[in-house]
């Protein structure tokens, strides 16, 4: 297994790693829409998607968005809020954004040429070394080894690997170690089939050892106790926020604000609010929140939801109110943008998970509510 700059030092028991999992592959392999087109760009889409995403859920929005956006040209070429709002639902919106922003850069730079190398597609935004490793190896047929977290766990059970892999020193000795299990001009298909193995039979629990391929190469199998790799650090609690939104109504029309385009959930719309400080009601930061994201003094009425949600680093509960304008023109002094949106119409913008769940309750149970509480104020 000679690689360029490389001796191959390879052992009979490595080699027979290999082999054992490429037979299994060919068997085994999940039937997945992105390995049915091996373009660069169709795999870079799916890798995206597929980041702290499980593959269930990624399979409709893939097809969804490659029959909206087939080519790498057609991405570029669209706008920001069309990507976002092909996206809403998936989570992470910020792999929606470098995907758009790297479409054009590649557009622009290389006139949709895709790069060839681990240091140009770094380049790209979003794009990191798994990803890199995995488009190059998949789509160009080039020996790189690409550690997913399905990967990371097949390979710290079958060595046993006693070091946390989160961690850089961790991560780079288990890279070192996979390299020499990589069989020559077959990177790709070694790579998917190591993916397969965690997602369908090394899984985090109750791993199914007696039908894995690797089971007599298996250095935690030999030692009874597979589920205690990989070794992870003690998980620390996540913070929790109190957070506001208001809905503002008149004319049959809701008030929303869209975020700014860098930061967490950048792009998407909301009903507009933030984070409560220390001290604060929930009203009186609504008030505080409005006046400096619109401009506006407003009247905090009734509550109308609480919905509570867990992002990666945070968890938060959401405080809705119903709120009237007492003065001020909504302006975008905190935010990129603000419209008057018709209820009937909100289905047009992209909206992070819990604000898509505020247009549900309207269309279901609020819009009449609303439309009572109407007492002839025009639109402000």
């Amino acid at each position: 297994m000679e690689r360029e700059g490389k001796s191959s030092g390879i052992s009979d028991v490595e080699r027979a790693i290999g082999e054992a999992l490429l037979r299994w592959y060919e068997t085994h392999r999940r039937d997945l829409p992105w390995r049915r087109r091996q373009d660069p760009y169709a795999v870079w889409v799916a890798e995206a998607m597929l980041q702290q995403t499980r593959v269930e859920t990624v399979i409709p929005y893939y097809e969804r968005f490659l029959a909206r956006f087939p080519t790498l040209q057609d991405l570029a070429a669209a706008p920001l809020e069309e990507v976002l709002k092909a996206w809403e639902g998936l989570g992470y919106y910020a792999r929606a954004r470098h995907l758009h922003e790297a479409a054009r850069r590649l557009m622009e730079e290389r006139g949709g040429e895709f790069p060839r190398t681990l240091a140009e597609w770094r380049r790209l935004p979003g794009v990191g070394p798994y990803m890199a490793a995995a488009i190059l190896s998949i789509a160009f047929g080039q020996d790189l080894i690409a550690l997913d977290g399905n990967a990371i766990r097949v390979l710290a059970r079958l060595f046993a690997f006693e070091q946390d892999p989160r961690r850089p020193a961790g991560r780079r000795q288990l890279q070192q170690r996979a390299e020499r299990l990589l069989p020559s001009g077959q990177a790709g298909a070694f790579n998917q089939a190591l993916m397969d193995l965690g997602a369908t039979l090394c899984t985090p629990k109750s791993p199914r050892c007696p039908e894995c391929p690797l089971r007599a190469f298996c250095a935690a199998y030999a030692q009874g106790n597979p589920e205690a790799f990989p070794v992870r650090a003690p998980r620390r609690m996540l913070p929790h926020y109190d957070v506001t939104a208001g809905v503002i109504e008149a004319d049959g029309r809701v008030l929303i604000a869209q975020r700014p385009l860098q930061g967490m959930l950048g792009g998407l719309w909301e009903f507009p609010g933030g984070k409560v400080e220390p001290g604060e009601s929930l009203e009186e930061c609504l008030r505080r929140e409005l006046r400096e994201e619109l401009g506006i003094e407003v009247e905090v009425g009734e509550p109308l939801l609480t919905l509570r949600h867990t992002y990666t680093h945070m968890r938060i509960t959401l405080h809705v109110f119903r709120c009237r304008i007492l003065s001020g023109t909504p302006q975008p002094i905190g935010c990129a943008d603000v419209r008057w949106v018709p209820i009937a119409e909100l289905d047009r913008y992209a909206f992070p998970r819990t604000d898509q769940r505020i247009v549900e309750w309207l269309r279901q149970e609020g819009s009449s509510s609303l439309t009572r509480q109407t007492t002839g104020r025009s639109r402000t």
